[in-house]
């Protein structure tokens, strides 16, 4: 399946450049850091193959150790173009199911248990996901629901009251953070630094766990839209299969695109909205360009605004006390 991305309001890269400015401070921040290489987890989407081309780039294969990280849930066609976009980029992966430290939390049936909250006959083996309500649709207030079949074939869709959502959503994250917990177990004894894979998109608006995938020590990709992700791609030869395959969060036992489960609308029309909104674009100036109308636009932009504010706290360094000056000089004395 192929996906454009429309570049029409986003500036195009000077991509030479752009990948010579990235390994550049890649380079710096080992020296800084005194790391010897990087550890990044491919996942068989754009944003880690890009990811993982750079270090590559910027390192040498031989100082990159490349991470697969499935459960009983992922996608097989993610690991299998995990192990493509390593070969292509000179790197040999680690394979690490992380399926029995989940069950040993209860991730599965914690879950399940959240969704006969709605859904009384769910049993965890059920194919299913989560789906976010379309942002054009509402005004203000977003909500999820759950969708799949049962075992006769039957599809189900279940709007998700708050706490059942919270519960499914804080078992979810033991996902990316028992990933990363590996990622920095990898790091450690290796002494390199870990290379995180979000995308402007992705970190400007808080699509990640905190101290999950959102954890990392340099993040590569993390000024660049999604459309700039594809250029930078295509110019340093990530697979073809990897770049027009729909971006999804490979989470749930049914495929589900990034777009329903968190953007709202589709991708590229987001990103319009987010680079027009910053670039300090009226609605009805970039409505033409997204398909979107006006009034849909404007949603966007309170969505964009709501997201950011919950994207500061997951972006925030761990609080402390301010210590009193009296303190202070009784230490010096």
């Amino acid at each position: 399946m192929s996906i454009e991305v429309s570049v029409s309001s986003v500036p195009r890269l000077e991509v030479a450049l752009e990948i010579d400015r990235i390994a550049d401070a890649l380079r710096s921040y080992g020296r800084s850091t005194r790391k010897v290489g990087a550890v990044v987890a491919v996942s068989g989407g754009i944003d880690s193959a890009v990811t993982l081309g750079l270090t590559a780039k910027a390192l040498g294969p031989e100082r990159v150790c490349a991470l697969l990280l499935p459960d009983s849930e992922s996608d097989g066609e993610s690991t299998r173009l995990g192990r493509v976009v390593c070969a292509t980029f000179g790197v040999s992966p680690i394979e690490y199911d992380i399926t029995p430290v989940l069950d040993a939390l209860d991730v599965y049936e914690e879950r399940a248990a959240a969704i006969r909250a709605v859904v009384p006959a769910f049993q965890s083996d059920w194919p299913h996901k989560l789906v976010r309500s379309n942002v054009v649709e509402q005004d203000l207030a977003s909500f999820y629901f759950v969708e799949g079949t049962n075992p006769r074939g039957e599809t189900f869709k279940a709007r998700l009251d708050h706490a059942s959502f919270a519960r499914i959503y804080a078992v979810m994250n033991y996902k990316q953070r028992v990933r990363k917990m590996i990622e920095y177990r990898y790091a450690d004894e290796r002494n390199y630094f870990v290379a995180g894979t979000p995308n402007r998109l992705e970190y400007d608006q808080g699509f990640f766990v905190r101290s999950g995938d959102g954890l990392a020590d340099f993040k590569p990709i993390a000024h660049l839209y999604k459309s700039h992700v594809y250029q930078l791609a295509t110019a340093i030869g990530v697979p073809a299969a990897i770049v027009h395959r729909r971006p999804t969060t490979d989470t749930f036992s049914l495929d589900q695109s990034q777009d329903e489960y968190f953007f709202g609308v589709p991708i590229d029309a987001f990103e319009q909205c987010l680079h027009g909104k910053d670039a300090g674009l009226s609605a009805r100036a970039i409505a033409d360009g997204t398909g979107l109308s006006t009034e849909a636009v404007e949603r966007v932009f309170h969505d964009i605004e709501r997201k950011r504010r919950n994207a500061r706290y997951l972006e925030s360094p761990c609080m402390t006390v301010p210590m009193v000056e009296r303190l202070l000089e009784e230490e010096v004395r």
